[in-house]
């Protein structure tokens, strides 16, 4: 008998059934990618954002937050600020960017307001600052709306105000209000906002113990502003100083004053202590001269003794007797 034509249908029947059960699985696995991705991807679209469904199933491979990729194209595109090209804002940079632990939102957040503000800031340098730790938003932010720092800071000191010393003495205390702008280009590797505080501290300082009484400060503090701002402050800093404002200034102790009365104890101390001295030499002296008395009084009492012996000597020996005549 043969056999080869019905072995034919049913093989061939076989395969009918695998490429119908692949079909199926090919149909379902698009309807779960169409009901996941469809409303990002027509979101996108509808945003000319640029971004493919075959993109937005891979980033579910790449572990990538697909929505927020999508809402930071699309606010990029949204705000006009340029085409892929010209701003470099590509889907894989911003994959990229998100895979490095960066915040993907404030990067564009930050682009668009240096945007609108006319401020130098490429996807590049946002991200580099991102990845540095800087909150870029807030760099723009602060670029765009200069910020008041108080120094001394209340929140890292107990103090809340400077102490500095006149060359009459005089302590005055003092509390300035520094006004900072964020400087972009040297934000990565700039000093912070604690280094800011510390040299405006010191050049306060330093120009009060300049000045010859409490009273030129107090007359004409606007006189701090200018000599501290001379100085350049800001510096190898992430911030441009905008001005420095004396906010309070109070008269404190007279410490020159309190320094001379504490040296003038201290000389009396050592003037006493001098006196002291010298009252005891003194009495020692006279002890001394004491026992030389009691020694020279024995020996006159000695000397007295050897009178009567050497009397009766010459008694013995005549010699009185010859003396007499």
């Amino acid at each position: 008998m043969d056999f080869g034509f019905p072995c034919l249908l049913a093989v061939s029947g076989f395969w009918w059934v695998v490429i119908a059960v692949a079909g199926g699985l090919f149909a379902l696995v698009a309807v779960i990618v169409v009901i996941i991705y469809w409303q990002l991807w027509f979101q996108a679209y509808m945003s000319r954002a640029n971004i493919s469904l075959l993109s937005l199933v891979g980033m579910t491979f790449r572990q990538v937050d697909a929505r927020t990729i999508v809402q930071g194209k699309i606010m990029a595109v949204q705000a006009g600020i340029g085409s892929e090209r010209e701003t470099g804002i590509t889907t894989r940079r911003l994959e990229a960017h998100y895979l490095a632990g960066g915040n993907v939102p404030h990067v564009i957040r930050a682009i668009i307001a240096s945007h609108r503000a006319d401020i130098d800031l490429d996807f590049d340098r946002a991200a580099a600052i991102d990845l540095a730790g800087r909150d870029v938003l807030e760099a723009v932010q602060t670029s765009v709306y200069p910020k008041v720092i108080d120094c001394p800071d209340p929140r890292q000191s107990k103090r809340t105000t400077l102490s500095a010393i006149a060359k009459n003495g005089v302590e005055l205390k003092v509390r300035a209000r520094v006004t900072v702008r964020t400087n972009i280009e040297r934000l990565i590797g700039g000093a912070t906002e604690e280094t800011i505080i510390a040299r405006v501290g010191e050049g306060i300082i330093t120009s009060i113990g300049s000045s010859e009484t409490h009273l030129a400060v107090m007359e004409n503090p606007d006189s701090i502003s200018r000599a501290v701002l001379a100085r350049g402050l800001d510096a190898q800093t992430a911030f441009e100083i905008v001005s420095i404002d004396i906010a309070d200034i109070d008269v404190g102790e007279n410490i020159g004053a309190r320094l001379q009365a504490d040296q003038a104890e201290a000389d009396t101390r050592v003037a006493q202590a001098k006196a002291e001295v010298r009252r005891a030499m003194a009495t020692a002296k006279e002890q001394e001269m004491k026992a030389n008395v009691a020694r020279n009084r024995a020996k006159v009492v000695l000397a007295e003794a050897e009178v009567p012996m050497a009397m009766a000597a010459a008694f013995r020996e005549g010699n009185l007797e010859a003396v007499k005549k």
